[in-house]
Formats: structure tokens, sequence, C-alpha cells
């Protein structure tokens, strides 16, 4: 009975199996897309069958919905990505490290980094990137311009 009415009623069915794709897209958490492209694409061939364009068979559907669901992937999923990528926070280095003076040991450049102890740990020592310098002597007193995990950028006083 089920069997036979899905039959009679195929666009009924492609918008219901879309918008149930959809829900489980939102639901289950499931950000890869398939139930969501998968959706639109079902939501689609029902409304093209209900209209008429499309003749109400299986065959017609499962192809429909596919190209539908490849076609709407297509367009959508740079869009989409970009809407995910819209609120990523700036890096902030900002701490109460920023503007610590200290005197170097070593000597430093941009592809050797050296290190110093501040609060019982060791930090590496780098040369911050807007410095304008591409060496700093040992004895030269220094300011940390970023802090990053273990890492202070540095340039000179």
């Amino acid at each position: 009975m089920i069997a036979e009415y899905i039959n009679t009623h195929q666009a009924e069915f492609w918008i219901m199996l879309g918008f149930a794709m959809l829900v489980a897209e939102i639901s289950l958490g499931a950000i890869t897309g398939i139930l969501l492209f998968g959706g639109i694409g079902a939501i689609i061939t029902g409304i093209l069958m209900m209209t008429g364009i499309l003749n109400e068979t299986w065959e017609t559907g499962l192809a429909s919905s596919g190209i539908c669901a490849a076609i709407a992937a297509l367009l959508l999923w740079k869009p989409l990505q970009n809407l995910q990528n819209v609120d990523v926070p700036k890096k902030d280095n900002s701490s109460d490290l920023v503007g610590y003076e200290f005197v170097l040991q070593q000597d430093i450049t941009l592809l050797s980094p050296g290190t110093t102890q501040y609060s019982g740990i060791e930090w590496k020592v780098e040369i911050y990137r807007d410095a304008g310098v591409d060496e700093i002597k040992a004895a030269t007193r220094v300011v940390v311009c970023s802090v990053e995990v273990g890492r202070f950028k540095v340039k000179p006083v």
C-alpha cells in the first residue's frame, strides 16, 4: 500500500526525501555536504516532477536528483566555503609580554633564532618580521613585539 502510494506520488516523495536529507544534515552536523546537496537535488527533482517538466519514474527521479545535486554542488561550493571563512578571527599576538625589554645573550638572524630565559621558561627568540633588520648582535637591548607559544618576536630598542 505504501509502495503503491509512493509510486503514484513520486514528486511528493522526492520533495519529502530532500527535506529529510536537509534535516539530517543539520541535526547530525554532517558537514560533508553530501546530504545538503543531495537534499537540494531531491527537492528540485520533486518540483520538476510536480510541474510536469519531468516524468514521474524512478529512473528519471534518480538521474535528475543526481544531476541536480552535482549542479548545486558546483554552483554553491565556493560561496558556502567563503561563508565558513568569513569570521575567522585574526591572530592575536597581544600579551602582557609585548613591550618587555631584555638584553640578547647571543646573536640572532632571520634564519637562526636564539633563546632566552624568562619566568623559568626557555623562550625561542626570533626577529620580528617588521623589525627591518636581518641580524641582531648579542648584548643588544631588544623589545618583544609579538608573542607566540614559546616564542618571542623581537626588534632592537
